[in-house]
């Protein structure tokens, strides 16, 4: 087994984030993207502004230009991914229906390498994995699930996206700022071989020690490597509880006033998550404890990403929020807070795309 890996990432936006920590281990990171973030990136590099504990005085600014792995970008067209050692999938999930995407992404299951996703809805392939889950049943969640269906289960594991991070409005688009530097939490993979890919990589990023006016500091964001599959779906209690209830009916609040406004019936939103996971076969233990995410909501003054998306007129978004509610309804369980959400962000994009037509 190599001792560096070339990676394919779908997406320079959040997947710069994991590309950076990559690179900084002294792996390869090829980023797919849009003409003018692929020209920024190869000539400026891929900027990320990285909150770290032991330094008060600001973000630590990470330039990939100054890293010992190389970063590069470019377009789907051009990709080959039996070229490379691992695929990350860090686009948001309607961004797959685009043809030069879709058209990638099927290539990535004939290429049988493995792939790893870093999105917060789950691909359609990974839900697989899980037995109690009917794929069948949720396909309507997806916008559209078939492009899922050359991607083999067993080559597929998810990543929860748990550090929050957004592209600042006023700067160029190859600068990320991370508002929240928590760790990735990945599943295995079925292969042994392939998850040893994954602990390699753990391993490498943890070893990172990154020179900051004279002082080596240990970097936030790591990833983490756990056996079980339900580890990931932590995430699902988050989005629900906050993100998506930062959309309202005629405006969007900040996750911080979504989760703290009330925060008993966000407790009871995010335990009635929890317990779905449980249903489905996870166990308490894989999942984050609410008083965990409370704290860390307060730092989250802005609206989600979703929300943001649905006030920029966008037709399509990742529905999570739908696909808990699916998943619910299979195994007998029911929440009006739930149901109040799909009902919003349903308003919402109903609204955005007939102004669209």
């Amino acid at each position: 087994m190599t001792d560096k890996y070339s990676i394919l990432f779908f997406g320079a936006s959040y997947g710069s984030l994991l590309g950076t920590k990559v690179a900084l281990a002294g792996h390869s990171a090829h980023l797919i993207c849009l003409p003018d973030e692929s020209q920024l990136i190869n000539s400026e590099g891929a900027i990320v502004r990285l909150p770290v504990r032991d330094i008060p005085d600001g973000p630590v600014v990470l330039n990939t230009k100054d890293m010992p792995g190389i970063v590069s970008a470019g377009r789907p067209e051009d990709a080959d991914p039996s070229s490379y050692d691992l695929i990350v999938l860090a686009m948001q999930e309607p961004q797959y229906r685009v043809p030069a995407v879709r058209d990638l992404l099927s290539r990535v299951g004939a290429s049988g390498r493995p792939c790893m996703s870093i999105m917060n809805m789950p691909p359609l392939s990974f839900l697989k994995r899980i037995p109690a889950v009917d794929g069948g049943a949720v396909r309507g969640c997806y916008t559209d699930a078939s492009v899922w269906d050359n991607v083999d289960p067993s080559l597929i594991t998810l990543c929860s996206p748990d550090p929050q991070a957004f592209r600042p409005p006023e700067e160029k688009c190859n600068v990320l700022q991370v508002g929240l530097p928590t760790n990735f939490k990945a599943a295995r993979f079925e292969s042994d071989d392939h998850t040893a890919i994954l602990r390699k990589l753990e391993e490498d990023i943890q070893g990172i020690r990154y020179s900051v006016v004279g002082k080596e500091v240990e970097l936030p964001v790591k990833l983490r490597v756990h056996d079980s599959v339900f580890v990931p779906l932590a995430k699902w209690c988050m989005l629900l509880a906050g993100n998506y209830r930062c959309v309202q009916a005629k405006e969007m609040i900040p996750i911080r006033e979504a989760v703290h406004t009330n925060l008993d019936a966000s407790e009871s939103l995010y335990n009635w998550v929890a317990d779905l996971c449980v249903s489905l076969g996870g166990d308490h233990a894989d999942l984050v404890p609410f008083e965990k995410y409370a704290k860390a909501a307060l730092s989250l003054q802005k609206p989600s990403s979703a929300a943001r998306a649905l006030v920029a007129k966008a037709p399509y978004i990742e529905r999570v929020d739908k696909l808990v509610q699916a998943l619910a309804e299979s195994q007998g369980m029911q929440s009006d807070e739930v149901d109040r959400t799909v009902e919003l962000v349903d308003g919402w994009l109903a609204r955005n795309r007939e102004e669209a037509a």
